[in-house]
């Protein structure tokens, strides 16, 4: 019997374990931040913001989990990488809420980057070569990342 108990409780606790949020980078909390929603808007009037966000992850970078496209209103999407290369986020949270925190800014990104950019997320080649002007867009580099679970 006391082992039946052990192996319940034991059990639990990874059940526990496995349904706690994940933390990468430096150490956020969810207070305060913004919807994706808020910081489109508030971007119409300035040109970098430090700020905090919540939002839905699209995808994510299939090589290493060095970068994240997080859903935007319209069907847009935000690319957000992470502070001078130091942490990545795991490759399997598509569809997860995250909440990240750092500085979202209007950037013209290369052709060559972006091509780079869809072969880490596993587009074919035809794909890629369809790639052919810069694209301005709404970016962000964040200094920390939750992953809700």
């Amino acid at each position: 019997m006391k082992a039946l108990v052990f192996f319940l409780a034991l059990g639990l606790s990874i059940a526990t374990a496995q349904a706690q949020d994940s933390y990468h980078g430096a150490k956020i909390t969810t207070d305060q931040a913004l919807s994706t929603k808020q910081l489109v808007e508030k971007m119409k009037t300035t040109d970098t913001l430090d700020t905090k966000v919540t939002g839905t992850v699209e995808s994510v970078c299939k090589m290493k989990g060095c970068w994240m496209k997080v859903k935007l209103p319209e069907g847009k999407t935000m690319r957000v990488s992470f502070k001078d290369y130091d942490f990545f986020v795991p490759k399997d949270i598509e569809g997860k809420t995250v909440v990240f925190e750092g500085k979202a800014f209007s950037r013209v990104t290369p052709v060559k980057e972006l091509k780079h950019y869809a072969e880490d997320a596993g587009k074919s080649k035809e794909e890629v070569a369809k790639i052919t002007e810069p694209e301005k867009a709404l970016v962000f580099v964040a200094d920390g990342v939750i992953v809700k679970q």
